[in-house]
Protein backbone atom coordinates (compact mmCIF):
# COMPACT_ATOMS: atom_id res chain seq x y z
CA UNK A 1 0.00 0.00 0.00
CA UNK A 2 1.24 3.19 -0.75
CA UNK A 3 1.50 6.42 1.15
CA UNK A 4 -1.31 8.22 -0.53
CA UNK A 5 -3.69 4.89 -0.08
CA UNK A 6 -2.74 4.70 4.00
CA UNK A 7 -3.63 7.86 4.00
CA UNK A 8 -6.67 7.87 2.35
CA UNK A 9 -7.86 4.42 3.95
CA UNK A 10 -7.20 6.19 7.34
CA UNK A 11 -9.37 9.10 6.55
CA UNK A 12 -12.51 6.85 5.53
CA UNK A 13 -11.75 5.18 9.09
CA UNK A 14 -11.97 8.98 10.80
CA UNK A 15 -14.89 9.95 9.09
CA UNK A 16 -16.78 6.53 9.81
CA UNK A 17 -15.92 6.84 12.77
CA UNK A 18 -17.15 10.10 13.87
CA UNK A 19 -20.51 9.60 11.84
CA UNK A 20 -21.64 6.13 12.99
CA UNK A 21 -19.23 5.08 15.65
CA UNK A 22 -21.08 1.95 17.26
CA UNK A 23 -24.32 1.97 14.70
CA UNK A 24 -27.02 4.24 12.55
CA UNK A 25 -29.62 3.78 15.49
CA UNK A 26 -31.91 5.76 13.42
CA UNK A 27 -31.59 3.01 10.82
CA UNK A 28 -31.41 -0.22 12.42
CA UNK A 29 -34.46 0.73 14.63
CA UNK A 30 -36.89 0.73 11.65
CA UNK A 31 -35.08 -1.26 8.59
CA UNK A 32 -35.21 -4.71 8.20
CA UNK A 33 -31.16 -6.00 7.88
CA UNK A 34 -32.02 -7.95 4.76
CA UNK A 35 -33.77 -5.16 3.14
CA UNK A 36 -32.12 -3.64 -0.21
CA UNK A 37 -32.41 -0.48 -2.16
CA UNK A 38 -31.31 0.98 -5.40
CA UNK A 39 -30.17 4.88 -5.00
CA UNK A 40 -28.70 7.24 -7.46
CA UNK A 41 -26.39 10.48 -7.36
CA UNK A 42 -27.63 13.48 -9.54
CA UNK A 43 -25.88 16.84 -9.86
CA UNK A 44 -27.44 20.31 -8.88
CA UNK A 45 -25.12 22.08 -10.05
CA UNK A 46 -22.47 22.12 -12.90
CA UNK A 47 -18.75 21.51 -12.78
CA UNK A 48 -16.00 19.05 -12.63
CA UNK A 49 -16.76 15.87 -10.82
CA UNK A 50 -14.19 14.73 -8.02
CA UNK A 51 -14.71 11.99 -5.21
CA UNK A 52 -16.25 8.88 -7.43
CA UNK A 53 -13.17 6.57 -6.25
CA UNK A 54 -13.49 7.65 -2.98
CA UNK A 55 -17.48 7.36 -2.82
CA UNK A 56 -16.78 3.50 -3.78
CA UNK A 57 -14.67 2.80 -1.01
CA UNK A 58 -17.03 4.07 1.57
CA UNK A 59 -20.11 2.53 0.40
CA UNK A 60 -17.89 -1.15 0.06
CA UNK A 61 -16.82 -0.44 3.85
CA UNK A 62 -20.45 -1.17 4.94
CA UNK A 63 -21.39 -4.18 2.53
CA UNK A 64 -21.37 -5.84 -1.38
CA UNK A 65 -22.41 -3.26 -3.67
CA UNK A 66 -23.73 -3.04 -7.17
CA UNK A 67 -21.46 0.05 -8.26
CA UNK A 68 -22.33 2.11 -11.75
CA UNK A 69 -20.75 4.85 -12.27
CA UNK A 70 -22.14 6.77 -15.44
CA UNK A 71 -18.97 9.25 -15.00
CA UNK A 72 -15.36 9.21 -14.39
CA UNK A 73 -13.61 11.44 -12.13
CA UNK A 74 -12.26 14.35 -14.13
CA UNK A 75 -15.31 14.43 -15.82
CA UNK A 76 -17.37 17.57 -16.58
CA UNK A 77 -21.02 17.33 -15.86
CA UNK A 78 -23.83 19.07 -16.18
CA UNK A 79 -27.02 19.90 -13.41
CA UNK A 80 -29.52 17.37 -13.71
CA UNK A 81 -26.89 14.45 -14.82
CA UNK A 82 -26.96 11.36 -13.05
CA UNK A 83 -23.66 10.25 -11.79
CA UNK A 84 -23.81 6.76 -10.67
CA UNK A 85 -26.23 4.22 -9.55
CA UNK A 86 -25.85 2.46 -6.72
CA UNK A 87 -27.38 -0.99 -5.47
CA UNK A 88 -26.78 -3.01 -1.79
CA UNK A 89 -28.53 -3.64 1.48
CA UNK A 90 -30.74 -0.22 2.45
CA UNK A 91 -29.09 0.08 5.97
CA UNK A 92 -25.60 0.43 4.36
CA UNK A 93 -26.48 2.67 1.97
CA UNK A 94 -28.43 4.84 4.54
CA UNK A 95 -25.06 4.58 6.97
CA UNK A 96 -22.95 5.29 3.90
CA UNK A 97 -24.77 8.39 2.42
CA UNK A 98 -23.87 11.57 3.67
CA UNK A 99 -19.90 10.50 4.08
CA UNK A 100 -19.70 9.30 0.61
CA UNK A 101 -21.23 13.05 -0.25
CA UNK A 102 -19.21 14.69 1.92
CA UNK A 103 -16.03 13.58 -0.03
CA UNK A 104 -18.21 14.11 -3.13
CA UNK A 105 -19.13 17.57 -2.70
CA UNK A 106 -16.10 19.07 -1.70
CA UNK A 107 -13.76 17.34 -4.37
CA UNK A 108 -15.95 18.35 -6.65
CA UNK A 109 -16.19 22.01 -5.27
CA UNK A 110 -12.14 21.77 -5.81
CA UNK A 111 -11.86 20.36 -9.09
CA UNK A 112 -14.35 22.82 -10.67
CA UNK A 113 -12.44 25.83 -8.61
CA UNK A 114 -9.21 24.63 -10.10
CA UNK A 115 -10.80 23.81 -13.80
CA UNK A 116 -11.44 27.36 -13.64
CA UNK A 117 -8.12 28.24 -12.73
CA UNK A 118 -6.52 25.98 -15.80
CA UNK A 119 -8.97 27.37 -18.46
CA UNK A 120 -7.70 30.85 -17.41
CA UNK A 121 -4.48 29.63 -18.23
CA UNK A 122 -4.95 27.80 -20.78
CA UNK A 123 -2.36 27.92 -23.97
CA UNK A 124 0.54 29.08 -22.00
CA UNK A 125 3.33 26.81 -20.80
CA UNK A 126 2.47 27.69 -16.76
CA UNK A 127 1.77 24.31 -14.46
CA UNK A 128 -0.77 25.29 -12.08
CA UNK A 129 -0.05 24.02 -8.44
CA UNK A 130 -2.32 23.82 -5.10
CA UNK A 131 -0.62 24.20 -1.73
CA UNK A 132 -0.53 23.12 1.72
CA UNK A 133 -3.40 24.67 2.48
CA UNK A 134 -5.90 22.22 3.37
CA UNK A 135 -8.35 20.83 5.81
CA UNK A 136 -6.93 19.24 8.43
CA UNK A 137 -6.62 15.28 7.83
CA UNK A 138 -8.66 16.02 4.08
CA UNK A 139 -4.80 16.94 2.35
CA UNK A 140 -4.89 13.63 0.74
CA UNK A 141 -8.38 14.03 -0.90
CA UNK A 142 -8.09 17.95 -1.56
CA UNK A 143 -4.98 17.35 -4.14
CA UNK A 144 -6.09 14.34 -5.48
CA UNK A 145 -9.64 17.04 -6.43
CA UNK A 146 -6.59 19.62 -7.74
CA UNK A 147 -5.58 16.76 -9.92
CA UNK A 148 -9.00 16.06 -11.38
CA UNK A 149 -9.86 19.73 -12.28
CA UNK A 150 -6.44 19.80 -14.65
CA UNK A 151 -3.87 21.27 -11.86
CA UNK A 152 -1.13 19.86 -10.19
CA UNK A 153 0.36 18.97 -6.56
CA UNK A 154 3.17 21.35 -4.87
CA UNK A 155 4.64 19.04 -1.91
CA UNK A 156 2.48 16.97 -0.34
CA UNK A 157 3.97 18.18 3.38
CA UNK A 158 7.15 19.57 4.41
CA UNK A 159 8.56 15.67 3.95
CA UNK A 160 9.22 15.39 0.21
CA UNK A 161 10.31 18.70 -0.51
CA UNK A 162 12.87 21.51 0.83
CA UNK A 163 11.17 25.04 0.60
CA UNK A 164 12.65 27.50 2.64
CA UNK A 165 10.54 30.31 3.39
CA UNK A 166 11.67 34.13 4.81
CA UNK A 167 11.83 32.52 8.49
CA UNK A 168 13.63 30.11 7.00
CA UNK A 169 16.18 32.47 5.74
CA UNK A 170 15.61 34.82 8.76
CA UNK A 171 17.05 31.98 11.67
CA UNK A 172 20.04 31.09 9.28
CA UNK A 173 21.32 34.47 8.58
CA UNK A 174 20.54 34.75 5.07
CA UNK A 175 19.49 33.38 1.46
CA UNK A 176 23.00 31.97 1.32
CA UNK A 177 23.47 30.43 4.32
CA UNK A 178 20.08 28.88 4.61
CA UNK A 179 21.30 27.14 1.22
CA UNK A 180 24.50 25.75 2.17
CA UNK A 181 22.47 24.44 4.79
CA UNK A 182 20.03 22.88 3.39
CA UNK A 183 22.18 21.56 0.58
CA UNK A 184 24.79 19.97 2.98
CA UNK A 185 22.29 16.79 3.44
CA UNK A 186 20.27 17.05 0.83
CA UNK A 187 19.55 13.76 -1.88
CA UNK A 188 20.08 14.42 -4.87
CA UNK A 189 16.22 13.28 -5.42
CA UNK A 190 15.04 16.34 -3.08
CA UNK A 191 14.43 20.05 -4.80
CA UNK A 192 15.34 23.03 -3.41
CA UNK A 193 13.20 26.06 -3.12
CA UNK A 194 13.80 29.38 -1.65
CA UNK A 195 11.13 31.99 -1.59
CA UNK A 196 12.04 35.64 -2.18
CA UNK A 197 10.55 39.03 -2.21
CA UNK A 198 13.15 41.53 -4.09
CA UNK A 199 15.43 41.09 -7.07
CA UNK A 200 18.23 40.77 -5.35
CA UNK A 201 17.22 38.16 -3.01
CA UNK A 202 16.37 36.22 -6.91
CA UNK A 203 19.99 36.95 -7.86
CA UNK A 204 21.44 35.61 -4.53
CA UNK A 205 19.19 32.46 -5.03
CA UNK A 206 20.11 31.90 -8.30
CA UNK A 207 24.13 32.00 -7.50
CA UNK A 208 23.30 29.55 -4.73
CA UNK A 209 22.12 26.87 -7.16
CA UNK A 210 18.35 26.71 -5.94
CA UNK A 211 16.33 24.54 -8.02
CA UNK A 212 13.55 26.50 -7.90
CA UNK A 213 12.58 30.18 -6.79
CA UNK A 214 9.30 31.40 -5.41
CA UNK A 215 8.49 34.66 -6.54
CA UNK A 216 6.37 35.80 -3.09
CA UNK A 217 3.72 38.46 -3.59
CA UNK A 218 5.26 40.31 -6.56
CA UNK A 219 3.30 42.86 -8.73
CA UNK A 220 3.24 41.56 -12.07
CA UNK A 221 6.55 43.88 -13.24
CA UNK A 222 8.77 42.81 -10.92
CA UNK A 223 8.03 39.07 -11.64
CA UNK A 224 9.10 39.65 -15.10
CA UNK A 225 11.92 41.29 -14.65
CA UNK A 226 12.62 38.05 -12.14
CA UNK A 227 12.32 35.70 -14.92
CA UNK A 228 14.46 37.55 -17.29
CA UNK A 229 17.24 38.00 -14.33
CA UNK A 230 16.86 34.07 -13.77
CA UNK A 231 17.13 33.44 -17.58
CA UNK A 232 16.27 29.39 -17.29
CA UNK A 233 18.78 28.87 -14.48
CA UNK A 234 16.49 28.34 -12.18
CA UNK A 235 12.60 27.36 -12.40
CA UNK A 236 9.79 29.71 -11.26
CA UNK A 237 6.98 29.64 -9.11
CA UNK A 238 4.85 33.27 -8.88
CA UNK A 239 2.51 33.35 -5.29
CA UNK A 240 0.57 35.28 -3.60
CA UNK A 241 -2.59 37.01 -3.83
CA UNK A 242 -3.65 35.03 -6.69
CA UNK A 243 -7.26 35.39 -8.36
CA UNK A 244 -8.61 34.22 -11.68
CA UNK A 245 -8.92 38.02 -13.10
CA UNK A 246 -4.99 38.12 -12.05
CA UNK A 247 -3.95 34.54 -13.03
CA UNK A 248 -3.81 35.26 -16.89
CA UNK A 249 -1.11 38.25 -16.52
CA UNK A 250 0.54 36.73 -14.08
CA UNK A 251 1.31 33.66 -16.53
CA UNK A 252 2.35 35.47 -19.49
CA UNK A 253 5.01 36.61 -16.89
CA UNK A 254 6.85 33.72 -18.25
CA UNK A 255 6.72 31.84 -14.92
CA UNK A 256 7.00 28.00 -14.36
CA UNK A 257 4.33 27.37 -11.97
CA UNK A 258 1.55 29.47 -10.44
CA UNK A 259 0.73 28.40 -7.16
CA UNK A 260 -2.70 29.27 -5.96
CA UNK A 261 -4.40 28.52 -2.55
CA UNK A 262 -7.75 29.26 -2.79
CA UNK A 263 -8.14 25.85 -4.71
CA UNK A 264 -8.47 24.15 -1.79
CA UNK A 265 -9.08 26.51 1.52
CA UNK A 266 -11.58 28.42 -0.36
CA UNK A 267 -13.74 25.68 -0.95
CA UNK A 268 -17.83 25.87 -2.23
CA UNK A 269 -18.57 22.35 -2.36
CA UNK A 270 -20.73 21.09 -5.21
CA UNK A 271 -24.38 20.19 -4.65
CA UNK A 272 -25.16 16.13 -5.50
CA UNK A 273 -28.10 14.74 -4.11
CA UNK A 274 -28.93 10.71 -3.82
CA UNK A 275 -32.17 9.54 -4.44
CA UNK A 276 -33.61 5.85 -2.60
CA UNK A 277 -36.23 3.34 -4.29
CA UNK A 278 -36.66 0.18 -2.93
CA UNK A 279 -35.11 -2.62 -5.01
CA UNK A 280 -38.12 -5.22 -6.66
Amino acid sequence: MTHEEMLLERLIDLAIAEDIADGDISSNAIIPQSEKAVATMTMKADGVISGMEVARRVFERFDTVTWTPYVADGDTVKRGQTILQIEGSYRALLQAERLALNFLQRMSGIATMTARYAEAIAGTQVRLLDTRKTAPGMRITDKMAVRHGGGHNHRMGLYDMIMLKDNHVKIAGGITKAIESARRDLPLSIKLEVETSTLSHVEEAVQCGADIIMLDNMDNDTMKRAVELIAGRAKTEASGNMNLERIRSVAETGVDYISVGALTHSVTAMDISMNFLVAQ
